[in-house]
């Protein structure tokens, strides 16, 4: 290791991607991703070439695309709730499956049957189990994850594969299977629809296979839910579908984080619905034509995946619920200015900020999600997300050519140049304002530092500011007490004398002091009960000694901090560890080490004692080898002097190389 990185969002773009794909489940559900991606984005080039070779009409061929996007949007109104209840109620593993085998089927029955009207009610019922499908596999990615800041990255790499990687390999097979007859060069009509049923059978292939990979190879998407959800409908305490449904409403609307998210979202779908609606004729309205409706879609495409790659940055300075709000804010405002661009560079410029902004708060949305909605209501979250998506956009989408149709145009001069003004302006600013709105009030209600105002964290963000200063947090992590307590003082001394500033924390659960004023009982029952103690234990430390001592610049040398108790609760095995995880982040404030010092000793052999010791060290390690560049794995086999010079010999060349470097915050505290 070279360099010492955050282990959250501060993190090097590679850093975080390699430790996210070494997760060997996440890394198979994101080849089955580009499989199902693939498979849709073919579909619609694929339904759309078979369905014009079925008919010869004109106006038939001219509705395909149409009618082949309807059909596939329409179950998303309809059935995304539905799927939302199924990822909630049962394995999500097998309801995936049972989604693609039917998609997979229902394609290479289009290919067999050979009508219209089948090509459509099939279609129909691919989009329907495709809302089933989504929510599975959406709210099953946070628990593939070792540590809830990875999700991010695992959203931003499915964003990359569904709407990058997948587009260009769809449309590359495409065109390898729709050049057969050139290749062939032979012009034959029938040849030509046996190729487009050919490219719908592909496509049936994809998702079988992709079925065929979830079952056998990513068993971890079931995860604790399944059998706790099989447990109560054994007991008969499970509740129905009509009452899981009402319960995932009440749920979205008694949390302010869930309400704030799906105000934010209204306000942003109807806008995105709005310029779809407006999108050509206002780049009439410019006097620019197709040339410039192509330079504002290139724009605006651009803008949105700037943004969904500087989220991370963004979210260095301010936390997800205020940067979710406060981005919708940025494109509402942004949108307004597109309204008022008297010239098409300055409507690109705008529409490139649109993008941006909103590729920031989708990203932010997602993560919200996942890393912040408990496991049993994460599906219907994320299908109630899904149907305001469709249902809003609808909508909107075809309001806004009757609103527009209410202005008569004509042309006004601005600063010697001559703007068309139609209904778009206004139907533009009315969305740019209602975004802005309700962006506001979706930051009211998720944010959770009121006494801070807005204006505070935009200039934070614009200035790239973070919330601490350059202290080093260094954690010593191992299965023994004796080991930590030993090495993390040596560390400390060695520190000491190189002049550095040093804060010694020692391991929180040996303070009987502080254990004495949080609990009123030396009694406790259960891990849970350890859990909560330690949690409490943990956040006084930070709160009162190491957040300050990293404020100003020092290095803290802390014992167990997170790591070494996370594991040993791990191996217990009667708590599940993303929930020791959620406790662990949110009484820390989800402050993670610049660098953790792991003590690699072999456990005794001797008794059920030396297998959970194995087993402690087994987690450990599986930490370390998701995270490489923050971790130093040390050898703790030997005397106390040979360990304390192994750990010396590797962190004091990080601290140097550190200090080498520009003043930057290394430490996520978001």
């Amino acid at each position: 290791m070279s360099t010492i990185q955050d282990g959250g969002t501060g993190a090097s773009t590679s850093h975080r991607i390699r430790s996210v794909l070494a997760i060997r489940p996440f890394r198979r559900l994101w080849g089955v991703t580009y499989l199902c991606s693939v498979g849709d984005w073919l579909s619609l080039l694929a339904l759309t070439s078979l369905v014009t070779k079925m008919q010869d009409s004109y106006q038939w061929q001219s509705f395909s695309l149409s009618l082949v996007v309807l059909t596939q949007l329409l179950p998303g109104i309809l059935f995304a709730p539905l799927g939302g209840v199924l990822a909630d109620r049962f394995d999500r593993r097998k309801v995936m499956v049972v989604c693609d085998l039917l998609r997979g089927g229902l394609f290479i029955s289009i290919a067999l049957v050979g009508t219209a009207w089948w090509l459509f009610i099939a279609n129909f019922l691919v989009g329907c189990c495709a809302m089933l499908w989504i929510p599975s596999k959406d709210s099953a990615v946070p628990n593939l994850m070792r540590r809830p800041d990875q999700v991010e990255t695992a959203n931003q790499l499915g964003l990359v594969m569904t709407y990058g990687v997948s587009v260009i390999s769809a449309a590359g097979l495409y065109a390898l299977i729709a050049g057969i007859p050139g290749y062939l060069n032979v012009q034959n009509s029938d040849l030509e629809f046996r190729i487009a049923t050919i490219a719908v059978m592909v496509n049936g292939a994809l998702y079988v296979t992709a079925a065929l990979l979830v079952a056998t190879r990513i068993p971890e998407l079931s995860g604790r839910i399944a059998a706790v959800n099989r447990r109560k409908r054994r007991d008969g305490e499970a509740p129905g579908f009509l009452a899981m449904m009402r319960d995932g409403l009440r749920y979205a609307g008694r949390t302010p984080l869930v309400r704030g998210l799906v105000t934010g979202m209204v306000g942003a779908f109807a806008a995105a619905g709005a310029v779809i609606g407006t999108a050509k004729l206002y780049s009439l309205s410019l006097l620019g034509g197709d040339s410039a409706f192509a330079l504002l879609f290139v724009a605006v495409f651009a803008g949105l995946a700037s943004g969904m790659a500087s989220a991370p940055r963004l979210a260095r300075t301010l936390p997800y619920d205020r940067l979710f709000g406060l981005t919708i804010v940025v494109a509402g405002l942004s949108l307004v200015v597109v309204a008022f661009a008297p010239h098409l560079w300055v409507a690109l410029v705008a529409v490139a900020f649109v993008g941006g902004a909103a590729g920031v708060a989708f990203l932010t949305g997602l993560n919200i999600v996942g890393a912040q909605v408990e496991d049993a209501m994460r599906g219907r979250t994320v299908a109630l997300l899904q149907s305001l998506l469709k249902v809003v956009l609808a909508i909107t989408s075809a309001a806004t050519p009757l609103l527009v149709s209410l202005v008569q145009q004509r042309t006004v001069t601005v600063f010697g140049h001559p703007m068309q003004v139609d209904g778009t302006r206004p139907v533009l600013l009315g969305a740019g304002l209602l975004a802005a709105l309700l962006g506001l009030a979706a930051y009211r209600q998720m944010d959770d530092r009121r006494a801070e105002p807005i204006l505070s964290d935009l200039v934070a963000a614009l200035r790239g500011r973070a919330r601490r200063k350059v202290g080093v947090l260094i954690a010593v992590e191992g299965d023994t007490r004796q080991d930590t307590a030993a090495q993390a003082r040596r560390l400390a001394e060695v520190l000491r004398r190189t002049g550095r500033e040093v804060l010694l924390a020692s391991d929180p659960d040996l303070d009987e002091q502080r254990l004495r004023n949080l609990l009123s009982t030396a009694d406790l029952a259960g891990v849970r009960a350890h859990a909560l103690v330690a949690a409490a234990v943990r956040a006084d430390v930070v709160e009162r000694e190491v957040r300050p001592a990293l404020d100003n610049g020092a290095v803290v040398v802390m014992e167990r901090y997170v790591d070494s108790p996370l594991a040993h609760f791990g191996a217990a095995g009667s708590v599940e560890p993303r929930e020791i995880e959620g406790l662990v982040d949110w009484a820390t404030g989800r402050l993670r080490p610049d660098v953790t010092v792991l003590l690699d000793r072999t456990p005794s052999q001797a008794g059920p004692r030396g297998a959970l010791g194995w087993r402690v060290r087994e987690l450990l390690t599986e930490m370390a080898a998701a995270d490489p560049e923050r971790y130093v794995v040390v050898d703790a086999d030997g005397t106390e002097d040979e360990v304390a010079v192994r750990v010396e010999l590797a962190v004091l060349p990080l601290l140097s190389q550190r200090a080498g470097r520009t003043a930057r915050p290394v430490a996520e505290t978001s």
